[in-house]
């Protein structure tokens, strides 16, 4: 298992410096809808009209200078920021969810106005004919400075007014809910004007992209950090390099957009049942994503719209990413293995229910694991315990056959005839079980429910690693333990590169999450005391 185990960080890390190329989908400009919008080279201060005849609008980026005025808005899960020049959320941290336990005041930050850490959401009203619109780049009023949710309240209401005295009417409204990171926001907008107003609601993610560097030391350089798309269908990440030459340009109903990172993550979920067109483009470091509803909307002189979209800003957690949006707990990236590591994460929160400890609930998993695949593995066992029984007749052969490979591979297997071993039996049960085993790796690697969790004694915080390297010492000892009750690789070179496993191992998981190792410690423990009990049965028989 160890050697498989090699070969799958070897092709993780492959993944991460050469991701799929994302897939674009071109759209054909329809009548009756909104025009494409396409990206600008500058900042601008204004946003161009869209108009009825299908004239692609630029989108304008932002200052990043810092707001001067702001609305906080605080509650048993948020301490934000709203900016009155767009209404929208330019800063947010989660103070439940530290950057560092031993830093328990520093919370950790999603979206941020700062030029060199620029995520902020853009929402708004893009009108067809020229004239003042509530847009990203209005100016909105409040008639608070600060919004706080009360201790006996479940729900928090914050109210943006669009400042502008024409016939024209518009509001974001925000419900923050009592223990929830998905935030609804309403956009309204009431025509007061003896014409009928024509446009289009919008909501878009822009971000400046910071490329995380891989290392095997860190855990987060094995998750994704960028854009995703959801189409409905299909979740798919963009690389932000390939978004330079091939941007995306997709039409659907049921998808959402984010920005994801370890952990974390910020999402925009417009109607289920809108068309909406999904943009993402580049430009230089940042990364622009839009959801542009596809249907030009009327408003008749004395009624009103309001277009309500799901934004979901904190932790990933699943049962409140499946309630905000379709298959939004694909952002947790479990990859291929999402059919199995899901279920596995599912027992592993029931068995949490129960013991309340997060280090038990991975021991006890492992070992529901291992009693699921027993008859398997000691099938395994059983072949390899005959092969370390046959051992010192088959130094003998190669001791005999040294200089003679084709009888010695002739005697070999007529031994292995005569004594009705197989040496390849051991293979397909390892096979089989290697992708529950990695699934429930990548469960451990991405569930943010194990961040920061302790465990016991010195282990603190399972997803950072062992301070003292006390678990990763145990769980090369165990694995050095393990090669030696199974029988050695005929091949000198194979048998060398057995008894140095152990060491690289060791080295290898020093500087992983603390979860992971007792995973992999727990997991050694009992293949050990299943095959020496083999070993025993075999050899007395």
């Amino acid at each position: 298992m160890s050697l498989f185990a090699m070969m799958w960080f070897t092709y993780r890390a492959w993944q991460i410096d050469y991701p799929a190329v994302p897939v674009t989908v071109p759209i054909e400009q329809g009548a009756g809808t909104a025009p494409e919008l396409a990206p600008v080279q500058a900042p601008a201060d204004t946003l161009p009209s869209l108009t009825e005849s299908g004239v692609s609008a630029e989108v304008p980026v932002l200052s990043a200078s810092e707001p001067g005025r702001v609305i906080r808005v605080r509650t048993d899960v948020f301490d934000l920021m709203i900016d009155p020049q767009g209404g929208d959320i330019v800063r947010t941290d989660l103070p439940l969810f530290p950057v560092d336990k031993d830093r328990p005041d520093e919370p950790t930050r999603l979206l941020d106005f700062t030029p060199g850490n620029r995520w902020v959401f853009q929402t708004g009203f893009r009108g067809i004919a020229e004239g003042e619109e509530p847009n990203h780049l209005a100016t909105f009023t409040s008639a608070r400075d600060e919004y706080v949710l009360g201790d006996d309240d479940d729900e928090l209401v914050v109210t943006l007014n669009w400042q502008y005295e024409g016939p024209l009417r518009a509001q974001k409204i925000y419900t923050f809910r009592r223990g929830q990171y998905g935030i609804q926001l309403d956009l309204t907008l009431e025509n007061q004007a003896d014409v009928s107003w024509s446009g289009v609601p919008y909501v878009q993610l822009f971000r400046h992209h910071i490329p995380v560097k891989r290392s095997y030391t860190s855990v987060d350089s094995y998750s994704f950090t960028g854009p995703v798309l959801y189409d409905g269908d299909r979740y798919e990440k963009l690389d932000v390099d390939d978004l330079v030459t091939d941007p995306v340009n997709q039409e659907l109903a049921g998808g959402w957009l984010a920005s994801i990172q370890h952990h974390f993550l910020a999402a925009a979920v417009p109607p289920a049942d809108d068309v909406v067109r999904y943009q993402a483009i580049t430009r230089g470091s940042d990364y622009l994503l839009t959801a542009l509803s596809r249907e030009v909307r009327e408003i008749s002189p004395g009624e009103s719209l309001t277009y309500s979209v799901q934004l979901f800003i904190g932790p990933k957690l699943q049962d409140q990413l499946a309630v905000t949006g379709n298959e939004l707990e694909l952002t947790v990236d479990y990859g291929k293995l999402t059919i199995l590591s899901q279920p596995l994460f599912w027992l592993l929160t029931k068995i949490h229910g129960f013991v309340n400890n997060w280090g038990w609930s991975i021991i006890i998993v492992t070992v529901l694991i291992k009693l699921a695949f027993y008859k398997l593995t000691q099938a395994s066992g059983r072949s390899m315990a005959k092969m370390r029984k046959l051992q010192p007749r088959m130094k003998a052969l190669q001791e005999r056959f040294k200089d003679d490979r084709q009888a010695l591979s002739q005697a070999m297997m007529e031994l292995y005839k005569r004594e009705k071993v197989n040496p390849a039996a051991g293979c397909l049960p390892i096979l089989i079980q290697m992708p529950f085993f990695f699934a429930f790796y990548w469960v451990l690697i991405e569930s943010v429910e194990i961040r920061q969790a302790p465990f016991m004694l010195w282990i603190t915080d399972l997803s950072s690693r062992d301070p003292y390297f006390v678990l990763p010492l145990l769980m090369g000892a165990a694995m050095l333990l393990q090669t030696r009750l199974n029988p050695a690789p005929p091949d000198p070179v194979q048998a060398k590169v057995m008894q140095i496993m152990p060491v690289a191992f060791t080295a290898l998981f020093a500087f992983f999450p603390a979860g992971l190792v007792l995973y992999w410690l727990t997991n050694t423990a009992l293949s050990i005391l299943q095959q020496w009990r083999i070993n025993q049965v075999i050899g007395t028989s």
